[in-house]
């Protein structure tokens, strides 16, 4: 089961950060098809959050298609976003790349800084937006007035 963490000083709204948590469990793995979420009661308990707080952010999750809401016995998770299992080799390295940075003397800020400029770098496209995920194998779409590359661009090149 997840367990919420609110962060009342990040400015990010209270039922935002449930559904980003439950995202990223759902994207690592840890939550899967038909397990149930807590409830709001003890979610509330947990975070001495307002229960309408917990139940708008589950309410956003089933607009989503995430989690469905079975009445009197609680809400449980449809389909999972899971491309990244938890145990994955990436997490592995991950996990090392981050102590590494703590060794360093990087701070949590700093290196959430540091890996959001790379995500940046490697999953926008030449005009800062973020690029559609991509299914493994994908190409760049190019056409005769736009052959320049995305690496070209982030080099500074005017084009």
């Amino acid at each position: 089961m997840v367990e919420y963490r609110i962060d009342r000083h990040s400015g990010v709204a209270t039922y935002v950060q449930i559904v980003q948590q439950t995202k990223q469990a759902l994207r690592l793995g840890m939550l899967r098809p038909g397990d149930k979420l807590p409830t709001a009661r003890e979610v509330v308990e947990a975070t001495a959050i307002n229960p309408n707080t917990v139940l708008k952010a589950y309410r956003e999750l089933e607009r989503d298609g995430l989690v469905e809401a079975r009445r009197g016995l609680g809400t449980f998770v449809r389909r999972g976003l899971s491309t990244a299992p938890a145990d994955s080799p990436l997490r592995t390295e991950l996990d090392e790349w981050a102590d590494r940075a703590r060794e360093a003397g990087l701070d949590r800020d700093d290196v959430s800084a540091l890996f959001t400029a790379v995500l940046d770098e490697h999953f926008t496209d030449g005009h800062g937006q973020a690029e559609a995920h991509r299914q493994p194998g994908a190409t760049d779409r190019t056409d005769s007035t736009d052959t320049t590359t995305h690496h070209e661009r982030s080099q500074g090149d005017p084009s």
